[in-house]
């Protein structure tokens, strides 16, 4: 088949796009051949593109010439056609076009398409490393198209929203100057500065807080932010947060420009109603109720606190954890006995071990009697003292772990989760949101004996707790906060610290110097001394924002060119060896190591 030649083309709507009010019209469409179905004297062809599918039709009125040539069409050529909108005999409610198809009366051929290596359409079986291969293939699918057309929106209410409110869009540098900030940095050397790098930013911390002292006293940037750490379903190497910072704020303000955001957002988007004000509940609130900083609150199944009626319960496992200093705790699961068998149970005491736990104790209420891991070490008063205090009824299941109590916390946490997924209790239609506040300053350090700081460097203590940064670190809670959704942590966030004297201290706890301390972030320390407004701001994770939005757990579902687990891009090659020409250049040189085995994608 040969090309037409292309002369342009003056589309009169998207595809996806048609309706029964444009019967009659003549149009001009473009796209790529999704299906081509003949039936003898009929062809039928499925037209592709971003905004959905139009049936082309060709039957015995159609010239000679151009049913041919919809005859030898094959899947992903790309085409243009004229034609008459006329209303369908055989309608189709599964699209929106279905009322109608578009009557060829002009075809040409623009591009040419090989036999594509997977189908391309929703219900395609291929795996997803060979779909990122040919991701520009990927693409071309209507769920994927839908999430990038998503993204496209929310970033858009993202700044006119801001811009409403008085927010200036700054872009800061990519090359920077590397700090520690939690994870790796990717580094890039420098050619004109032999033996020096720079690193690729983690997020735009230091140089929002640059813009504050500058004047700018409401920033907001869709900032690209790039850390070398492990992968996960929905974590990636380089990432996209929408990056807000204020001047002349406390907390108070900070919550409420990010639920304007986020009311305002799913209005547009979704045409969601968020209530606001959000509801609030304190990281020891969360810890102690879910086991978790970024809670789901679409189910209930709190952790219960039972170390107080198990202390002398005459159960050493329980009884000998809470004297050393540890816990007992549980989770019931409601109306769970036949789904959560005695082989479930076994499943999940393995996979508590694999988590941290030694164990994990069971009451399951299936029968008359409640059948007991522990029962007959208990007497009868600790016993009905236990039940009361679980409210167990009739075919509900109980799961308890002890031990420390991080470990417990963390643990029971996990198989809340699991326990929730397997008995089907989790509402997709809610959107809860939560913001977690008053995060410890501190985190004790068990290899060390000593505490590390939890937040970056320039996170402020709650005003409250600054009398005990020296000598009881425990004590000091931190005015930062975490927007979570339905159990993802969609945002983070703090007041600024803008005292000398409290940043000194920071760094201190932080084990730094004062030498390297102004090494390290001298440039910023020094801006202080001319004048820092009190600041704060949060970044908010766009790619898992879009995750959820668009109702999937694979965030690679709606970044355009996404890396696999193991950090790299199958379609380019990425990443990849260079010449000795460009090594030399940069005065670099590559020492061989012994053979890692590559991570499985």
């Amino acid at each position: 088949m040969e090309l037409d030649i292309f002369k342009g083309i003056n589309r009169t709507r998207y595809c996806g796009e048609y309706t029964i009010k444009n019967v009659g019209e003549n149009v001009e469409v473009a796209g790529w051949v999704a299906r081509n179905r003949d039936l003898g004297g009929l062809i039928f062809i499925d037209l592709r593109d971003r905004s959905g599918i139009v049936q082309l039709a060709f039957d015995q009125n159609t010239e000679k010439q151009i049913f041919d040539k919809a005859f030898a069409l094959r899947s992903e050529t790309v085409i243009s056609a004229k034609g008459v909108v006329r209303e369908r005999s055989s309608k189709n409610k599964d699209i929106p076009t279905g009322d109608i198809e578009i009557f060829v009366t002009e075809l040409n051929v623009l591009g040419l398409a090989e036999t594509p290596p997977f189908e391309v359409t929703d219900s395609t079986g291929a795996k997803e490393e060979l779909r990122l291969k040919y991701r520009y293939l990927d693409l071309r699918r209507p769920s994927l198209q839908k999430n990038i057309l998503l993204r496209h929106k929310i970033t858009k209410v993202a700044r006119d929203y801001f811009d409403e409110n008085g927010f200036i869009e700054i872009e800061t540098p990519t090359l920077i100057k590397s700090t520690p900030e939690g994870a790796r940095d990717y580094l890039v050397p420098s050619r004109l500065h032999e033996g020096s790098f720079y690193a690729l930013p983690q997020s735009p911390q230091i140089y929002k807080q640059l813009l504050m002292l500058s004047g700018f006293d409401r920033y907001m940037q869709i900032a690209r932010c790039y850390r070398d750490e492990d992968l996960r379903a929905d974590r990636q190497p380089e990432f996209t947060q929408i990056d807000v910072e204020m001047s002349f704020v406390d907390v108070e303000d900070v919550l409420k420009v990010g639920e304007g955001f986020i009311n305002r957002l799913f209005k547009d988007v979704l045409n969601v109603e968020i209530k606001t004000p959000i509801k609030r509940m304190t990281y020891t609130e969360a810890m102690e109720n879910y086991g978790s900083d970024k809670p789901d609150t679409r189910y209930d199944m709190k952790i219960i606190n039972l170390s107080e009626i198990l202390k002398n319960c005459g159960f050493g496992v329980f009884s000998d954890t809470i004297n050393n200093g540890g816990t007992v705790r549980a989770i019931v699961a409601k109306n769970s006995a036949d789904i959560l068998t005695r082989k479930e149970i076994d499943k999940l005491t393995d996979h508590a071990k694999g988590i941290g736990a030694k164990g994990l104790a069971f009451i399951r209420f299936a029968d008359a009697e409640p059948s007991c891991s522990f029962k007959k070490f208990l007497s009868q008063e600790v016993w009905q003292a236990l039940l009361k205090e679980l409210n167990l009824e009739p075919h509900d299941v109980a799961l308890f772990v002890a031990d420390r109590k991080k470990t417990v916390l963390s643990v029971l946490g996990a198989l809340r989760q699991i326990v929730a997924q397997k008995l089907n209790i989790i509402d997709n239609s809610k959107w809860n949101f939560l913001w977690i506040t008053e995060f410890p300053f501190f985190e004790y350090n068990e290899e060390t004996g000593g505490w590390d700081a939890m937040h970056h460097p320039f996170t402020a203590p709650l005003d409250e707790c600054i009398e005990y940064l020296d000598n009881a670190p425990e004590k000091v809670f931190a005015k930062a906060y975490d927007l979570v959704l339905n159990g993802y942590e969609l945002s983070s966030g703090s007041i600024r610290i803008t005292r000398p004297d409290l940043q000194k201290k920071m760094f201190k706890a932080l084990g730094l110097s004062d030498k390297e301390a102004y090494r390290k972030f001298g440039f910023l320390t020094d801006a202080f001394r001319y004048g820092a407004p009190p600041h704060g701001g949060f970044g908010l994770g766009l790619d898992r924002l879009c995750m959820l939005m668009a109702n999937t757990d694979n965030i690679r579902d709606v970044i355009a060119f996404p890396k696999l687990q193991n950090a790299s891009e199958s379609m380019s090659g990425a990443p990849s060896p260079v010449d000795d020409a460009q090594l030399k250049e940069l005065s670099l040189k590559i020492l061989k190591t012994e053979s890692k085995e590559k991570p499985e994608n």
